[in-house]
Formats: structure tokens, C-alpha cells, sequence
């Protein structure tokens, strides 16, 4: 990886989650600049790139558009192939990243866990170009149960980190919630955000200052109720398939409670786990690189008629 640029989007904080018309205005102000800091700390022309990755879904389809609309005619002007990504599909390749940081890498196959704000799935990957969802999220995903409960709490956006910094300091067994009863690998996170909305709900009628007084224990009770239930279908997962290498990845993937918890179960079950850097468990370009990247060598490109899509694609 010779560089790797991302524009922050700051403006959403105010309004306390991603607002899409003003995230794809956010990504025409940004690609041109963007693009072109990437190509100076590379120390590379325009002209001596192969190809060009482009993420084609799923996610917010004006941004996409954005995105899809400037590989095509970059891609065009300098007579070069574009190559069309799966967001997901790239968040589990974000492992194979070779960098100054790079650590050990999977090998195929193997498990991941993706999670992130809109996806939480088990993933049994066969190869970089053959992926099997065997279990995911029937209704939210743990990312959003994270910030739901933060903006319950109070806390600002976005809240998963900021549960997972109070919850340092806080008893995870303070309070306990109910967890889904989900048949095979899915997850549901939907009567879990219910069950704490009324569970403070309750609280402050007794006492308005309730989520202030355990605010740290408060945040490390639903993180690790979330934990719990990601972590059991992974054990599960691990079960059915007999696979130990087993990776996470995506935006949650950067939670020290979920990091901690895979450790402890690598030393527990004797797992091969694997964790990606933090600058790769958020969304990147690196991740989409290196899913390009795979699908190039095998000349794998995609047409200029091609259209982003918003949801599914896996």
C-alpha cells in the first residue's frame, strides 16, 4: 500500500447520524483532492496506474454515485479497466493489506465476522472471490445497537466509541438484558435496543439523574451484552464448519471489549485469530484496493454501463 487518504466527514456529528444528501455532496467536494493527495504521497502519475477499484455497493447510493461516476470517466480518460467492489466482501480483504504495518494474514478458508453500523455477518471465506454468508443480522445490525444505545444515553455521535471508552471503567455485570433467541448463525439486535430504551426508561422515572450516576456501568453492561451474543454464534460458526482461523472486520471490529473477548477465546478454544490494524476497520480505500486488487488478477473488470446498488450484491 503506497498510500491510503480518507476525507472525515465531521459535518454528521451535529445532527447525530449520517445524513445522505449531505455525505454525497460531502464526496464531490472530496474525490478530486482526495484522489489527487493519494497519487502525490505515493509518488506516482496518474498515468501509471493499471486499473481502477471502485466500491459499487451496498452503502448510501448517492455517495456510490459519486464514487461510480468518477472511476468511469478517470478510468476513461486514461484508457485503463475499472474494477467494481463489494463494500463487505472488501472490509474481510482488508486483512490481505500489505503495508508497514502489516501482521499475519488469514489463509483461506476461513471464518470473519463482519461487523459494522449497518451489517453484522458470519462469513466462511473460501477464497478472495468465493465467500458464503452462513449467518447475518435478520433486522439490525450490532453497530447500530452500539450508537441506538449511546443516543439513549446521551452520548455524542458517533456513540460505539464512546461506549466502549466508558465502559473501560465500568462493570459489565452492573445491569443484564436480554439476549435474542435466534435459530442457526443469525443475529438479532432489534429487542435488545428496545429492551435498554425501556429498561432506562423505567430508571428515570425513579431517578432523573440515573443514566449519569452509571453511565460507565450502564455502557459496559450493553457492550458486553453485545459481545455476548456476537461471540456465541461465532463459537457456533466455529463448530459447524471446523474452521479455527477466524477473523473480524468491519467499523465494530475496532471495539476493544470485542477485540479482548476473541483473544480470550483464541486462548480458551485454541483459535488462529486474526484483527486488522485500526486504520483498516473503519471505511478505506485500502480495503477496496486490495479487493481490486484480487479481482485484477484474475481479469475480472467491469463495464463503463455498470450502476451502483444500495443493498445486497454479496
Amino acid at each position: 500500500m503506497l498510500s491510503s487518504v480518507i476525507a472525515n466527514q465531521d459535518v454528521h456529528q451535529k445532527f447525530g447520524g449520517v445524513v445522505p444528501e449531505l455525505a454525497s455532496r460531502a464526496h464531490q467536494q472530496n474525490i478530486i483532492p482526495v484522489v489527487e493527495v493519494a497519487l502525490q504521497k505515493a509518488k506516482i502519475t496518474k498515468n501509471q496506474l493499471s486499473a481502477v477499484a471502485f466500491t459499487r455497493g451496498p452503502g448510501l447510493l448517492g455517495s456510490l454515485l459519486v464514487g461510480t461516476s468518477f472511476a468511469k470517466a478517470f478510468a476513461m480518460g486514461l484508457n485503463i479497466p475499472i474494477i467494481e467492489v463489494n463494500h463487505l466482501k472488501a472490509h474481510i480483504l482488508s486483512h490481505f493489506v500489505e503495508d508497514e504495518t502489516q501482521q499475519d494474514h488469514p489463509e483461506f478458508p476461513f471464518l470473519c465476522l463482519t461487523v459494522s453500523g449497518g451489517h453484522t455477518q458470519i462469513v466462511k471465506v473460501n477464497s478472495a472471490s468465493d465467500m458464503e454468508i452462513i449467518g447475518k443480522t435478520i433486522d439490525d445490525a450490532a453497530g447500530e445497537a452500539f450508537d441506538k444505545a449511546a443516543k439513549i444515553m446521551g452520548l455524542p455521535y458517533p456513540g460505539g466509541p464512546e461506549i466502549d471508552k466508558l465502559a473501560k471503567s465500568g462493570d459489565s455485570l452492573a445491569f443484564s438484558f436480554p439476549e435474542p433467541r435466534i435459530g442457526d448463525l443469525d443475529y438479532s439486535f432489534s429487542g435488545l435496543k428496545t429492551s435498554f430504551l425501556y429498561f432506562l426508561r423505567d430508571r428515570l422515572k425513579e431517578d432523573d439523574n440515573f443514566i449519569e450516576k452509571h453511565k460507565a456501568n450502564l455502557a459496559a453492561s450493553i457492550q458486553h451484552t453485545i459481545i455476548s451474543i456476537l461471540m456465541k454464534k461465532l463459537r457456533l460458526a466455529v463448530k459447524q464448519t471446523g474452521l479455527t482461523q477466524v477473523a473480524i472486520a468491519g467499523g465494530v471490529s475496532a471495539n476493544s471489549g470485542l477485540r479482548n473477548a476473541i483473544e480470550q477465546e483464541a486462548e480458551n478454544s485454541g483459535w488462529s485469530v486474526f484483527l486488522p490494524p485500526f486504520k483498516y476497520t473503519t471505511d478505506n480505500a485500502a480495503m477496496i484496493a486490495v479487493a481490486g486488487y484480487f479481482k485484477y488478477l484474475e481479469n475480472d473488470f467491469a463495464p463503463q454501463s455498470i450502476t451502483p446498488y444500495a443493498r445486497g450484491g454479496f
